[in-house]
């Protein structure tokens, strides 16, 4: 019965792509039922890819991985300290909610990356990772959402209870890539919904989104593996630039490299920096803190926030081991810790000027 329940369980995170870091079960597939459009270099007129770069590992490899023992034990709860966010920030000030969500206060308005206020990343109420830590800022004291970034659509990222609960409450823009608005419009048909492409620029307000190419996947469930695309942002306004990925792996550094010919000088970079254990498993979609670091430096961004890491379960290192593996890496590399920060929900950094 523990091994059939294991399978199991295995089975279902491989199948729905719960936690973005296990691999979905490919089931073939003649149409794409997210997006419609022309071949690209990283569309092949049914799946989006990572031109050059590695596919997600399948469902034999989750297999291994499951029964390959290694899983740390973490904390069923830990304390949090929320905070209340000011109603407005006229430079930029970067509050950690929890996992991928961050609150962007620039230029005035407010931006909400990956929002996830639900208690499990999940599309199941009584399975999935469930959250050790809870939100940094209580839902009721969010200021006024003016726009939602969704990096892409693993249920630790797009999580449609909240964006529902969102759509009530601000009715903000929404600004993701290919084939996400078809998911949120099946939920929310009336949200304000921009779908952009790697090289598209979305103007919204002082601020313009610019999306850029990551190293990464996506899935919902069976049979939709990589059909709705994945990306990075550079939030553009007129107190600097703000580079955010939801989930990226290293990639030999191609998410990062060629960042400063296009935009230039980085204010701050906010970079996954957790769910990177086992390598052999997670090192193509997940970057781990060493690869941050470089990362940073290959951007070339004044500052940066480490996140993805402390809130959900959804690989085997233990909770505090991204933190304590950045410290490690910044003093590898010579990097002032001061300039490249770990935050936990409800922690605040006003970003210095560049």
């Amino acid at each position: 019965m523990k091994r059939r329940t294991f399978f199991k369980g295995a089975a279902l995170l491989a199948a729905l792509g719960i936690g973005g870091g296990g691999a979905a079960m490919v089931h073939s597939s003649s149409r794409n039922r997210y997006y419609s459009g022309p071949v690209s270099d990283h569309f092949d007129g049914l799946r989006f890819f990572n031109p050059g770069g590695s596919a997600p590992r399948g469902f034999g490899d989750l297999l291994k991985w499951q029964w390959g023992g290694g899983r740390a034990v973490w904390p069923e709860q830990v304390p949090v300290a929320q905070t209340r966010p000011a109603a407005q920030v006229s430079d930029l000030t970067i509050t950690m909610v929890g996992h991928a969500t961050m609150l962007i206060q620039i230029a005035g308005l407010n931006l909400l990356t990956d929002p996830v206020w639900s208690d499990r990343a999940s599309p199941l109420s009584f399975a999935g990772p469930r959250r050790v830590a809870a939100p940094g800022i209580a839902f009721g004291d969010l200021p006024r959402i003016d726009a939602v970034l969704i990096s892409h659509n693993h249920y630790d990222h797009l999580d449609l209870a909240t964006l529902a609960d969102l759509h009530r409450t601000h009715a903000p823009q929404i600004i993701t890539p290919l084939g996400n608005d078809a998911i949120v419009r099946s939920a929310l048909p009336e949200a304000r919904i921009t779908a952009a492409d790697w090289g598209d620029a979305v103007p919204f307000g002082a601020l313009t989104v610019h999306l850029e190419p990551c190293h990464h996947w996506s899935a919902r469930g069976m049979g939709d593996r990589s059909m709705a695309l994945w990306a990075a942002f550079v939030i553009e306004g007129p107190t600097g630039k703000v580079l955010h990925i939801g989930d990226t792996g290293f990639d030999k550094g191609r998410p990062y490299r060629d960042l400063p010919a296009r935009h230039g000088a980085l204010r701050a970079a906010i970079l996954p920096i957790g769910a990177y254990e086992p390598r052999w498993f997670m090192q193509d979609q997940h970057q781990n803190p060493a690869e941050a670091v470089e990362g940073f430096r290959l951007c070339g961004a004044s500052y940066a926030i480490g996140h993805h890491w402390g809130t959900f379960q959804l690989t085997n290192e233990p909770r505090e081991a991204p933190p304590e593996a950045l410290r490690a890496a910044l003093a590898a590399q010579s990097v002032d810790p001061a300039r490249f920060r770990a935050l936990a929900p409800g922690e605040a950094w006003a970003i210095p000027a560049a």
